[in-house]
C-alpha cells in the first residue's frame, strides 16, 4: 500500500473513530488525546491529519454538506415544480438516513452546529436554500411555518435513537412520505414490480 493509501486510509479512520467518540461524548467532552487512543495511534499522527478538534469537526460534517448542496443543484435544474420538490425532499431524506449518527449528533450537540457554521462560512444559507426549493421564495406564512417544522422534524425522527433499529429503506419511505403529506404533495402511488 502506498503512503498515500494509507494516509488517506488512517483519515477516514480518524473521521469514523471521531464520529463515534462525538456520539458517544459529546464534540465538546472529547479530546485529541482520546480520539488518539481510541484509533490506537499518537497524537501526533492526529495532527498530522488535522490541528485542531474542529478540523475534525468540520471534516466529519463535510461530506454530508456536500450532498446536500449537490442535491439541492440536482433538484433546482428538474424541469416540474413538482420534481424539484420530491428531489429535495428526497434527498433530505436520504442524507438523514444515510447519516443517521451526524444527525442525532447534530440534534443534540451544539459543537456540531458550530462546525457546520464554519464550514459554510461565505456559502449560501442551505436551510434557507433548501426551505426555498420545498416552498418557493415567498411562500405564506403557514408555509414557511410548515417547512420549518419538516426540515427540523424529519431530522430529528430520523436520528432519534428510538428509530435506530429501523432499517434504512423503511424509515427512508415513512420520512419522505411525511415530507410529501407535509407539503401537501399527492400521495404517491405504489410502484409496481
Amino acid at each position: 500500500m502506498s503512503g498515500h493509501t494509507a494516509a488517506g486510509d488512517t483519515r477516514t479512520r480518524l473521521l469514523a473513530t471521531a464520529l463515534r467518540l462525538f456520539s458517544k461524548h459529546g464534540v465538546g467532552a472529547t479530546s485529541l488525546q482520546m480520539i488518539a487512543d481510541e484509533l490506537g495511534v499518537t497524537k501526533a499522527a492526529v495532527y498530522y491529519h488535522f490541528k485542531t478538534k474542529d478540523e475534525i469537526t468540520e471534516a466529519v460534517a463535510a461530506p454530508a454538506l456536500q450532498e446536500l448542496i449537490q442535491r439541492m443543484d440536482e433538484a433546482e435544474r428538474q424541469r416540474t415544480r413538482g420534481a424539484q420538490i420530491d428531489h429535495a425532499l428526497s434527498g433530505f431524506v436520504d442524507l438523514i438516513v444515510r447519516y443517521r449518527s451526524l444527525i442525532a449528533l447534530f440534534n443534540s450537540d451544539p459543537g456540531i452546529m458550530r462546525a457546520i457554521d464554519r464550514s459554510l462560512d461565505g456559502v449560501e444559507n442551505f436551510a434557507a436554500r433548501m426551505r426555498t426549493l420545498l416552498v418557493g421564495p415567498s411562500p405564506s406564512l403557514d408555509a414557511a411555518l410548515t417547512v420549518n417544522v419538516l426540515l427540523a422534524g424529519l431530522a430529528l425522527a430520523g436520528g432519534a435513537p428510538e428509530q435506530a433499529s429501523l432499517d434504512d429503506e423503511t424509515l427512508r419511505e415513512h420520512l419522505f412520505d411525511i415530507g410529501r403529506r407535509m407539503l401537501g404533495r399527492p400521495k404517491r402511488r405504489p410502484v409496481k414490480v
